[in-house]
């Protein structure tokens, strides 16, 4: 059902994919939204080892979460901000597409869990996530794209 990639000497193997998931801070979501057009997101995410899915949180309404509830597939793009070689134009960038299914979270401490870990990809003030978590929490969705398939390359502009 998905394709092989065209260019294997770009291929990063699912060790380094998962690296870059866990690195990076945003990624593109893609869903198919209304009247059957492709609707991309950035979104920040959390890759959770344990369980290997990737967390997102959002608002309860909206364009995203009414294509999600119609179409539970979705693709995940996450890349890096590249490098160049000493004296060289070209610029090198990592890339992740993931294919997978969307599942809603209930639980509550779970979702209060998963929040606090995304936070801290972003600041280390234990109060500010906790006071965030308390007073913005019961308004959050969070969600779990389900990996069916992962793909990475780099790709070496030249």
């Amino acid at each position: 059902m998905f394709r092989k990639m065209a260019r294997l000497k770009q291929q990063l193997d699912e060790s380094e994919c998962i690296e870059l998931l866990k690195k990076e801070k945003r990624g593109v979501l893609s869903v198919l939204g209304d009247g059957g057009y492709p609707y991309g997101m950035p979104l920040n995410h959390f890759y959770h080892e344990e369980d290997g899915k990737i967390y997102f949180h959002s608002g309860k309404h909206g364009h995203k979460i009414d294509a999600i509830k119609a179409h539970d597939r979705v693709s995940f793009c996450v890349y890096d901000e590249g490098y160049r070689e000493e004296g060289d134009w070209a610029l090198h960038i990592k890339s992740v597409i993931v294919f997978g299914r969307i599942e809603f979270v209930e639980d509550r401490a779970k979702i209060e869990d998963i929040a606090a870990k995304l936070s801290r990809k972003f600041t280390d003030d234990e109060a500010y996530i906790r006071h965030e978590i308390k007073h913005s929490g019961p308004a959050t969705l969070m969600f779990a794209l389900v990996p069916e398939h992962l793909t990475g390359k780099i790709v070496e502009e030249s």
